[in-house]
C-alpha cells in the first residue's frame, strides 16, 4: 500500500472504514493457516529487513503461523572476499568446497541473528511496539550431498533429504515463528550448503503449507514487461525452461512448481524491493506479484445460491447509478438458474444473465457486471464469450442487449444496432421508453 493511500486512509475515516472492512474477510481466511515466506540475502542488504520483521509481525498478531527461509548469497560472498577466495558456479548453484563453506556458516549465523534481533524490537510508536515473537531456529533439515554431476564434484552443496516437519509445526503450535537457514545437516553431523529456494519449497510441500510467498527481485514478466498476475504449474515449468539454467528467476519459478504440485494451495513471486509488498500480495485480490497454482483459478460456471452475495454485491452500485434496472434481492435469487459467473479464488468478479425467447430463438443478456478492478483485462469478453456458448447450446440463433451505456463496447464485440420492433413480442411489449435504452443483436454462429 502506498504512503499516499495510507496518509487518504487517514484522513477519511469512511476510506479507512471500507478498508478496514475489506480487509477482514482476508483476516478471517488467513488465520491458523501456516506460510512460509523466502527471501534473498540481498533484501537485508538492501535495508528491508525491519520492514519485512514489521509485516511479519502483523501477520502473527493476526493468528498466522509463519516459516521464514533466508537467503545468504551476497553475505558469503563478502566472507569469501575477505578470505581472499573467489566462488565457483555451475548452473546458478555454488560449488562448495571447504573454505566456501566456513563462509557460509558464518555468512547464515550472522544474518540469523540479525533477523532475531530485528524480530526482538518492542519501541512505542513503531509497528512491533508490544510485540512479542519469539524467532526458534534448529536443524530441522536433514541434507544429503548433490555428489558428483557431469564430471564436476559439487562438494559441500547438498540438497534436501528430509523436514522434521512434526518439530516445526510444535513450535508453530507454541506461537513461533520458525527461522530457517539454506543449511542442512547429515546424520553422522556433516554441514551442507543448500539453496534457500530448496529449502522453502520442500519445507512448504512437507508442511501442506497454504501458502509459499517468496521476495524476490527478480519479476515474472509479459512480452509487454508487465508482471504475470498468475501461472498454472504446467506454464511455470514451459517458462523455466525457457530459462537459461543460471536465470535467478528460474529457481524461483520452479520452488512454486515443485510446491503446488505437492499440495501447497499457492506460491507467490512477489516484489523483495516494495515496502509491504508481502501485505498487498495477501490482503489485496489483485496482489502485486505472480501467483502460481497446481490449476489455474478462473471459472465461468452457472450460478448457485452461494453466489447470490457476490452477485447483488456487483450489481448494486450500477443499479444505484440507473446503468442497471433494480431487480431486488427476491427476483435475482428467483432468477438465479439464468445467471452464471465468472469467480476467481473465490471471488465473483463478473455475472450475467441470460433470458430466452424461444419462440423467436433469441434471448437477452441482462445484468451483466464486472468488478471495477477488473476492467479492461478481457473478462468482459470471457463472459459474453460464455453466455454465447450458452444461448447456442440451447438452439438459439440470436443474442440481444439493452444499454444505457456500453453501446460502443457491444458494436466492438461484434454487435449491429436494432430497433424495438426488430425484439421478441414479450420484449417487446415490455420495453421502457423512459429509459430509452439502445438495443444491440448479435447473430450466433
Amino acid at each position: 500500500m502506498s504512503s499516499e493511500h495510507i496518509e487518504s486512509l487517514s484522513e477519511n475515516p469512511v476510506d479507512f472504514v471500507r478498508w478496514l472492512r475489506d480487509v477482514a474477510p482476508y483476516v478471517h481466511t488467513f488465520r491458523d493457516k501456516t506460510f512460509v515466506i523466502a527471501f534473498d540475502g540481498e533484501l537485508v542488504e538492501q535495508g528491508h529487513l525491519e520492514d519485512l520483521a514489521y509485516d511479519v509481525s502483523l501477520l502473527r498478531a493476526m493468528g498466522m503461523r509463519v516459516v521464514l527461509v533466508h537467503g545468504a548469497r551476497p553475505q558469503i560472498e563478502r566472507q569469501l572476499k575477505l578470505r581472499g577466495k573467489s566462488s565457483e558456479f555451475l548452473h546458478g548453484v555454488r560449488i562448495t568446497s571447504s573454505d566456501a563453506l566456513n563462509s557460509v556458516k558464518e555468512a547464515s549465523g550472522a544474518l540469523r541473528l540479525s533477523i532475531e534481533a530485528a524480530f526482538s524490537q518492542g519501541l512505542p510508536n513503531t509497528p512491533m511496539a508490544g510485540s512479542d515473537i519469539n524467532v526458534v531456529s534448529g536443524n530441522f533439515i536433514t541434507a544429503k550431498p548433490i555428489g558428483v554431476v557431469n564430471g564436476i564434484d559439487f562438494q559441500h552443496t547438498g540438497e534436501v533429504r528430509k523436514i522434521s516437519h512434526d518439530d516445526i509445526n510444535r513450535q508453530l503450535a507454541l506461537g513461533n515463528v520458525v527461522l530457517l537457514s539454506p543449511l542442512g545437516f547429515s546424520p553422522t553431523g556433516e554441514a551442507f550448503n543448500l539453496t534457500n529456494t530448496e529449502v522453502a519449497s520442500t519445507v512448504a510441500a512437507a508442511l501442506k503449507a497454504d501458502k509459499l510467498i517468496m521476495l524476490s527481485d527478480q519479476a515474472v514478466l509479459d512480452a509487454q514487461a508487465q508482471t504475470v498476475s498468475e501461472l498454472n504449474a504446467v506454464q511455470g515449468r514451459a517458462l523455466a525452461d525457457g530459462l537459461a539454467l543460471d536465470d535467478p528467476l528460474r529457481p524461483w519459478v520452479l520452488a512454486g512448481c515443485f510446491a503446488v504440485e505437492r499440495g501447497v494451495a499457492r506460491a507467490h513471486i512477489i516484489p523483495s524491493d516494495l515496502d509491504g509488498s508481502l501485505l498487498l500480495e495477501l490482503f489485496r485480490h489483485e496482489g502485486v506479484g505472480t501467483m502460481i497454482t497446481k490449476n489455474l483459478l478462473e471459472t465461468m460456471r452457472p450460478a448457485t445460491i452461494d453466489d447470490l452475495g457476490g452477485i447483488l454485491q456487483l450489481i448494486h452500485p450500477l443499479e444505484q447509478s440507473g446503468t442497471l434496472v433494480p431487480r431486488g434481492r427476491e427476483k435475482i435469487e428467483a432468477e438465479l438458474p439464468l445467471f452464471a459467473v465468472i469467480e476467481h479464488d473465490n471471488y465473483i468478479l463478473g455475472c450475467a444473465a441470460l433470458y430466452p425467447f424461444a419462440a423467436e430463438k433469441m434471448a437477452e443478456m441482462a445484468c451483466f457486471s464486472i468488478d471495477p478492478s477488473m476492467q479492461g483485462t478481457g473478462l468482459g469478453s470471457r463472459i459474453l464469450k460464455y453466455m454465447q456458448q450458452r444461448a447456442k447450446a440451447d438452439g438459439l440463433t440470436h443474442l440481444f442487449v439493452l444499454t444505457t451505456r456500453a453501446a460502443h463496447w457491444f458494436l466492438k464485440n461484434g454487435f449491429v444496432a436494432a430497433t424495438v420492433e426488430d425484439l421478441p413480442m414479450d420484449k417487446k411489449n415490455m420495453y421502457n421508453w423512459q429509459r430509452r435504452s439502445q438495443i444491440f443483436i448479435k447473430k450466433l454462429v
